[in-house]
């Protein structure tokens, strides 16, 4: 029988390590920041290099319809801003083969958005001045239509935060706001030039059903061989290698735990397919701040319990 005394015990031993894995996890994530950003880039939702190497970031919606390219103190060196463009959700960037940026106006946080738009710039390095415009793709989900016998309205993936580029196609990871939670991101296809698509659906992944917002899918990033694709979420990177043709999901998974929970939302691959750089967005007076992990250092938890990839759907 458990006394007092021994209760008491049990409470402080299991405060103790509470706090211990807390502090853990804050030193986790402490030890691989190398930067803080300008004042001004207080939701940083989408980070990208350029060709020379150079770090640009945009900001959340409510900011100006600009990118920022950044030095390695974290100061802003210079600004575009795309002319014929309005930043009403902006939430991730990526790049083509030639330096194209890709700027996602796809935030949908009610659901409610039917077309998203994403505008496709030319090559920083060749912007002259500090304006340009851009081409604009627009694109909608398999309109509000039952995918894999949901009714439509239970049918809540039409919120995005994160995509890529890959063989002449947009990429698009959903960020599920199912309820109650189920966990699962939707990867849908696109074009990657001026037109309106309907979204593709390819295939989804199960992250994880704790807490949504632990497990939400808010940027990606694939690197520049094009072996690996990273998602990332608020406390941990889902790194997919060895797919077959474009389901990314179809091959490894694997988890790398990124430390102590702050609001994470852009994330790119260096030059060297080995570096991986994340940021997340000012919150209560934490963060800001820019990241820095190895992949071949880092320690990747294998996935062994995939969501069971269904029949291919025609939504």
């Amino acid at each position: 029988m458990l006394t007092k005394k021994s209760l008491t015990f049990l409470a402080l031993a299991t405060v103790t390590v509470f706090l211990a894995v807390q502090g853990y996890r804050v030193w986790l994530l402490n030890s691989v920041k190398f930067i803080s950003f300008d004042s001004r880039l207080k939701e940083i939702s989408g980070i990208e290099f350029d060709k020379r190497q150079r770090l640009w970031a945009i900001n959340d919606g409510g900011d100006a319809p600009r990118l920022y390219q950044l030095n390695d103190k974290g100061d802003i060196v210079r600004s575009i801003e795309i002319t014929n463009a309005k930043n009403s959700d902006w939430e991730d960037m990526t790049q083509d083969y030639f330096g194209h940026f890709f700027i996602g106006d796809f935030g949908n946080n009610d659901n409610d958005r039917e077309w998203l738009t994403i505008y496709k710039i030319e090559n920083p390095i060749d912007i002259k001045g500090d304006t340009t415009t851009a081409e604009i793709i627009k694109f909608t989900y398999p309109k509000f239509k039952a995918v894999n016998g949901e009714k439509p309205r239970k049918n809540v993936h039409y919120d995005v935060e994160a995509f890529i580029y890959y063989k002449r196609n947009l990429y698009l990871f959903t960020k599920n706001r199912t309820s109650p939670f189920d966990g699962k991101t939707r990867l849908y296809r696109i074009g990657d030039h001026a037109a309106n698509f309907n979204a593709e659906y390819i295939d989804e992944f199960l992250t994880c059903t704790i807490i949504k917002e632990l497990c939400w899918v808010t940027s990606a990033a694939l690197s520049p061989d094009r072996t690996k694709l990273v998602l990332l979420d608020s406390e941990r990177l889902w790194l997919f290698e060895n797919w077959k043709d474009d389901d990314f999901f179809s091959g490894d998974a694997y988890q790398i735990d990124l430390g102590i929970v702050t609001q994470k939302e852009a994330v790119t691959f260096a030059a060297d397919n080995n570096t991986i750089i994340f940021t997340d967005e000012v919150f209560n007076g934490i963060g800001g701040n820019g990241y820095s992990i190895q992949l071949d250092k880092a320690d990747k938890i294998p996935i062994r319990k995939k969501f069971k990839k269904p029949s291919r759907a025609k939504p």
